[in-house]
């Protein structure tokens, strides 16, 4: 998985992918983001907040290419803001499948944090 310093992490360019398009519609106040926001009860400068942190994470993603220790940082990040994610869904009774994509993109985001650890 190596090679000259570089580690290429496929899960880590789906993680940014995913964070990206996230973070940037949440930033970008984009309408299915603030009604998914209200329905929380996460205040718009929460979500705010929330969406820096995601594109801050895919920076660290990116980034963790070349310095993989940024890489696991960021991943594990995206672990404790996805269980974050689950338990304000749990807060509001939402059914799994409103936390269903929070849950399967923290234990994905934890995988990466495994699979970097191992390059």
């Amino acid at each position: 998985m190596t090679s000259s310093g570089l580690v290429f992490s496929p899960l880590s360019v789906v993680l940014a992918a995913v964070f990206c398009a996230a973070g940037g519609s949440k930033l970008a106040g984009a309408p299915a983001m603030r009604e998914t926001a209200a329905h929380l009860r996460i205040t718009p400068a929460g979500d705010r907040l929330v969406g820096a942190l995601e594109l801050a994470a895919v920076a660290g993603l990116l980034i963790g290419f070349w310095v993989v220790w940024l890489g696991i940082a960021a991943s594990a990040g995206l672990v404790l803001l996805m269980a974050g994610a689950v338990v304000v869904h749990l807060r509001v009774r939402d059914q799994l499948g409103r936390y269903l994509p929070a849950l399967v993109l923290g234990l994905l985001a934890a995988g990466n944090v495994v699979l970097l650890a191992l390059s």
